[in-house]
């Protein structure tokens, strides 16, 4: 028996290993376009990417194969009828298609291969991608609505009953809609997603969504539901930035194919026609500003199932196409993300009670409730409680121009059928929130377990953590990840209650933050072509973008729409992928030859200036000038990428005229201080690379006692929080930066944070009058600074998406252990180090395919710098 056992177990050691050694040097993660295995895609030469699975020191891919085809068998034997690249000897994990022209409504499988660093071939699983509609002429159904107008509040709903007779192999729906819809066949709701299509400049480029609908289906007759919302394409409540006069405004309309594969090989496309009924139902009024109000007497059950009678329905009518630009919504959806219980309810009365979520949050509520017919409730949403305990909106609605009795402001109104337990969700909004209360115009009997929260967002896929021994440190890394998911919606936003706008400061200003800790890509790409379709053609782009109009006044600068520039930049630092960068090219030369236009011997007063300041206002014509010289940087080093040569000998001739201007007005030499000396001042210039290199230490030092001065506390607007902890640290002065950081009394990240924020805010002085929204982005550069100080983890410029990783670590004084993980393009970097009184222990991971270099901060003994390869090393430090 021992003998048997012994036998046993050494074949399962074998077994193991064998598997092991398979599985090392294996291509995992296989995406296209940045998506796992999608559908309804329009890109003509799609991106393929993978990553390698191989924990081996040294480990790297020699060389690639990708092999694509329409057959999945053929491709298990190696046959590729669309695409095989051959053997190529190259590291790449990011290829572009380059096979036969790939057709549209196609699915196709493919898969690599790939050659470790003993030149082993391993091959990966097959994934697989689908075509979508690749431009207008392949759509056949047509553009429906309602027969009513911009004004009228009802929601539409559309139905159409058809049949199938013979068995389905896959079916798929593509619906491209001017507002926002929800779909259902046979009574179900399709797919999870959640505020579709997502928002564009509806009258230069409609999204549309594709949705697997075979199981959906069933044979014989089935019924196919369409509720649209007005979202952002009609605009009804008014507020400051004119959106109800939207250019492109209209009654929500929508175009859908739904497209029948047959086992025997013929194909059926049912589509919007006249054939389809309309009928209005109970959502009564619908804003994706205000909220929504559903009357659940007005319920038309089994609207959506086949058999229903639709003989008081109305026929539908033909609407004009919103724009000739129907594209794919190649994007990481908005989906319900998570889940919150109240932590605490109150009953005011039998007419009142009110809800803590214990979350501030992007998001909408659902309720349970049974009462008399005609009840109405009034679901209101805010961030904060007055000093009665009640709701107190005053901090978010104070640009609402809307009539605030009938349509309340972030309030959802449910009036009761009288029949049922009503239940209530909306589908076409979502607010900022953490407190709810209820109020009833009859006594109703409701507890905390009557109604849910969803945080709502576009759901990007977690990239980054940050665990360390200081819990304010993981506390406002928490606070600021919560900020930014509440304000992704498809483009990143200011603030999810009072505007819901897509500021392009705040977008630029936090974009760090945002590829450290999350897959955001695809809403990037989404919002870069909104940015696109903004721009006049002189180059000036709007502060909020997309918009209606709003936004392209006097003060729509550099230090806001230099998204332009800074975020395609940013994504190809991160990402290694220079196409957004090539898609803004001539639009980033277009802003750039308008500033140089309007700017006075290379310097400009285009800009808002250092946003929110705590006290100390900075000059705006030197920071809107540093933004200049940042935007023709990006632009000559894309040039250079690109082999514009000509284009590059220019803007970096224009860059470098920029600097000099910038330093011959406002720096003085003898004492090392820009204009009048703020933090801002100082920091932006050091932190953009505007010093003169001669000048670098002694406008640091400057910027350290200016610090100092405050005890380690900020005296800065948006411009300086992004800048100030980076200029201290990269340039001798960790500590500072880190007692700056960390700081918990005002003004500073950590009052918010031990004040119990859980989001950030706006403004740094909790008793401020205006600009006091309680979750907020543009001040979130303290997330992704934590990577790059504590956890260390750069991308390297020369060796983009971090093919190559610069590690340069700070050991804080008071910090005990770090560790810092970023999931990279190629895998995961792990930065993780721990003190033992004057030693480090330092536990680093390199993924497979990469390098790094470890830069020693000043306070560590012994070599400067370490090259390592890729796998897991430890290296041991001595403090001095």
């Amino acid at each position: 028996m021992k003998t048997l056992l012994s036998i046993l177990l050494f074949l399962v050691s074998f077994n193991l290993g064998a598997s092991i050694i398979q599985t090392n040097g294996k291509p995992i993660d296989l995406k296209v376009e940045h998506l796992t295995n999608p559908i309804g895609i329009d890109a003509m030469n799609p991106r393929f990417s993978w990553k390698i699975q191989d924990n081996r020191n040294g480990a790297i891919q020699k060389a690639y194969q990708i092999l694509v085809s329409i057959d999945s068998s053929a491709l298990t034997q190696g046959i590729a009828d669309y695409w095989d690249s051959g053997k190529i000897n190259q590291s790449a994990i990011l290829v572009s298609y380059s096979g036969k022209k790939l057709e549209a409504l196609t699915h196709y499988y493919w898969k690599v291969i790939v050659w470790d660093k003993d030149q082993v071939a391993h091959s990966s699983e097959i994934a697989s991608f689908e075509k979508g509609m690749m431009g207008m002429n392949n759509w056949k159904g047509s553009w429906i609505s309602d027969h009513k107008d911009i004004h009228h509040r009802p929601a539409p709903y559309f139905r159409k009953e058809f049949s199938t007779s013979k068995k389905i192999k896959s079916a798929r729906a593509y619906i491209a809609v001017a507002g926002l819809y929800e779909l259902s066949i046979n009574g179900k709701r399709v797919g999870d997603h959640f505020l579709d299509p997502m928002y564009t400049r509806f009258d230069r480029r409609t999204l549309y969504v594709t949705h697997d609908v075979t199981a959906h289906l069933q044979s014989g007759k089935n019924a196919v539901g369409v509720v649209l919302g007005n979202g952002w394409y009609n605009h009804q409540p008014l507020a400051v930035w004119d959106f109800h006069q939207a250019p492109w405004r209209g009654r929500p309309t929508f175009a859908m194919d739904l497209r029948i594969q047959y086992e025997d090989g013929t194909i059926e496309t049912l589509v919007t026609e006249r054939d389809w009924k309309t009928s209005s139902g109970p959502i009564i009024s619908n804003s994706i500003y205000t909220g929504e109000h559903y009357d659940a007497r007005l319920e038309q059950k089994g609207w959506d199932l086949p058999d229903f009678d639709d003989s008081k329905w109305e026929g539908v009518r033909y609407r004009s196409v919103p724009s000739g630009n129907i594209v794919a919504q190649q994007i990481a959806p908005i989906r319900l993300v998570k889940e919150y219980k109240p932590i605490s309810f109150r009953k005011i009365d039998v007419f009142t009670y009110i809800y803590d979520m214990g979350q501030n949050m992007a998001g909408v509520t659902k309720i349970k409730v049974k009462g008399k017919s005609g009840t109405e409730l009034h679901i209101t949403h805010s961030e904060r409680l007055d000093k009665n305990g009640r709701l107190d909106l005053s901090n978010i609605d104070v640009y609402y121009l809307g009539d605030k009795e009938k349509d309340p402001f972030q309030t959802d109104i449910l009036i009761l059928s009288g029949t049922k337990e009503d239940e209530f969700m909306p589908k076409f909004n979502y607010k900022g929130f953490r407190y709810v209360e209820v109020t009833s115009s009859e006594p109703i009997e409701i507890d905390e377990s009557s109604l849910t929260a969803y945080f709502v967002h576009s759901d990007v896929l977690p990239k980054g953590n940050v665990n360390t021994s200081y819990s304010l440190i993981n506390d406002l890394w928490r606070i600021t990840n919560n900020a930014y998911l509440s304000n992704l919606m498809g483009y990143p936003t200011d603030c999810p209650q009072r505007e819901k706008n897509g500021w392009t400061g705040d977008g630029h200003l936090a974009i760090e933050t945002a590829l450290y800790n999350y897959d955001g890509i695809t809403v990037y790409e989404k919002w870069l072509a909104d940015h696109r379709d903004e721009q006049q053609p002189n180059g000036v782009l709007p502060d909020i973008i997309p918009t209606g109009g709003w936004g392209y006044g006097a003060a729509n600068g550099l230090d806001w729409t230099s998204t332009i520039a800074i975020i395609p930049w940013e994504i190809y630092q991160f990402y290694g992928d220079s196409k957004l960068l090539q898609d803004c090219y001539e639009n980033i030369k277009r802003y750039v030859d308008y500033v140089e236009g309007i700017s006075v011997k290379g310097l400009t007063t285009f800009g808002r200036g250092d946003w929110v300041p705590v006290k100390s206002t900075s000059n705006l014509e030197l920071t809107s000038s540093v933004y200049f010289y940042v935007d023709a940087k990006i632009l000559a080093e894309a040039a250079k990428l690109f082999d514009k040569e000509e284009d590059y000998q220019r803007y970096y001739a224009l860059s470098e005229k920029i600097k000099k201007a910038i330093n011959d007005k406002f720096l003085n030499r003898q004492t090392g201080v820009y204009a009048s000396g703020t933090q801002t001042e100082l920091s932006v210039p050091l932190h953009w690379g505007v010093v003169p290199v001669d000048m670098i230490s002694k406008v640091a030092a400057n910027l350290n006692r200016k610090v100092v001065e405050t005890n380690f506390h900020l005296d800065v607007g948006v411009l300086g929080a992004k800048a100030l902890l980076n200029a201290l640290n990269n340039n001798g002065y960790s500590e500072s930066a880190y007692k700056v950081a960390v700081q918990n009394t005002y003004p500073s990240w950590g009052w918010w944070a031990v004040n119990g924020a859980t989001t950030l805010l706006e403004n740094w002085d909790l008793d401020a009058k205006r600009d006091i929204s309680d979750n907020h982005m543009m001040f979130g550069e303290i997330g992704g600074w934590f990577f790059k100080s504590i956890g260390g983890i750069l991308p390297d410029p020369t060796q983009p998406g971090f093919k190559h990783i610069l590690l340069k670590p700070i050991f804080p004084k008071g910090l005990e252990h770090s560790k810092v993980f970023h999931e990279s393009p190629y895998g995961k970097i792990i930065s993780n180090w721990r003190k033992n009184k004057k030693s480090i222990t330092y536990d680093i991971t390199i993924p497979a395919n990469s390098s790094a270099t470890f830069y020693a901060p000043n306070n560590i003994e012994g070599e400067r710098e370490i090259k390592l390869e890729a796998g897991m090393h430890q290296l041991k430090l001595k403090l001095k």
